[in-house]
């Protein structure tokens, strides 16, 4: 629990809200409802256990601040407590009503235990990769995803995972569930074309297509696309990124607009795919980009604008 002043309502309320909800309650020493309210909402604070932050506003000491809220709800009476999400008042309500109430109201707006799980356990999946532990990375992703199936972060990490360390049947399986979103949400599609190729290289049915023939193919003829790209897709399925951009990239350089865009849709994914976490900087910079990802965005764009 915080006391808001006009000293740190910049930082604790508006800012503090960014990352963590916070429900302001706004009293008074005279008020005999504000001194029920107050210990049924401190309890409440200690029972959701960090998915929300209670701070309290003295109406006599800071006006400034409670008038102006009083205002924007058209309320003329306390106790009256404004829940903040992302630096914004959002909702609130008046009166001492009862502990069941709140937690509805509170449910509304803060996350889920299990969406605050699945938060920390991806985040010490970040640091356990950057650390080598692909095993325990990949225990904290599985953890994650199982705890909050609608983590789209963890879940994209855990499949990613699976594909690098080449357990595609597993990744198919932890996709499934989210498979209709991939034409929607480019990370999503990154990873089936990344599965799409995997399939290519490994056919159920026939035998498996060698970068040999590809290279005869193109030799034969440079604009021989389907050579090109039947290429590229078996450079991704050794995950061999760059030398499977620069293939894209020669069918660009002669058709932009290949096969409905096919050649640049494939480009991105792979940058998608490459993209690594960004690292933790200061507030208020911003972090550096990867130097890979950085060059081959260029090269697109130059190619695509010119």
């Amino acid at each position: 629990m915080i006391d808001i002043t006009l000293e740190n309502f910049q930082t604790a309320l508006i800012e503090g809200s960014a990352t963590t909800p916070v429900l302001l309650d706004i009293w008074a020493e005279w008020c005999g409802p504000c001194k029920q309210l107050g210990p049924v909402l401190e309890q409440l604070e200690t029972e959701y256990a960090g998915r929300f932050t209670l701070a309290k506003l003295d109406a006599d000491k800071v006006p400034q601040i409670s008038t102006q809220l009083s205002q924007m709800f058209g309320v003329r009476s306390i106790p009256f407590c404004v829940m903040f999400v992302g630096g914004q008042p959002v909702d609130g309500f008046v009166g001492a009503i009862p502990a069941e109430k709140i937690r509805e109201f509170l449910d509304k707006h803060v996350p889920a235990a299990e969406e605050l799980e699945a938060a920390a356990q991806e985040e010490a999946a970040q640091e356990a990769l950057a650390e080598g532990d692909t095993d325990g990375a990949l225990e904290k992703l599985q953890h994650a995803v199982t705890t909050d199936p609608a983590n789209d972060d963890a879940r994209f990490d855990y499949v990613k995972l699976l594909l690098q360390l080449g357990r595609s049947d597993d990744a198919k399986v932890a996709f499934a569930p989210v498979i209709a979103k991939a034409p929607a949400v480019r990370r999503f599609d990154a990873l089936q074309r990344w599965m799409n190729a995997i399939d290519f290289a490994a056919p159920v049915n026939g035998p498996a297509p060698a970068v040999a023939d590809f290279d005869s193919r193109i030799a034969a003829g440079k604009r021989d696309f389907e050579a090109r790209f039947g290429r590229a897709q078996l450079l991704i399925a050794e995950q061999r990124w760059t030398d499977a951009m620069d293939e894209l990239l020669e069918i660009l350089m002669r058709d932009k607009a290949w096969s409905e865009d096919l050649a640049r849709k494939t480009y991105i994914a792979i940058l998608e795919l490459i993209e690594p976490p960004k690292p933790k900087v200061a507030d208020g910079q911003i972090p550096p980009d990867d130097p890979t990802v950085a060059t081959y965005r260029r090269r697109l764009s130059s190619v695509v604008l010119s």
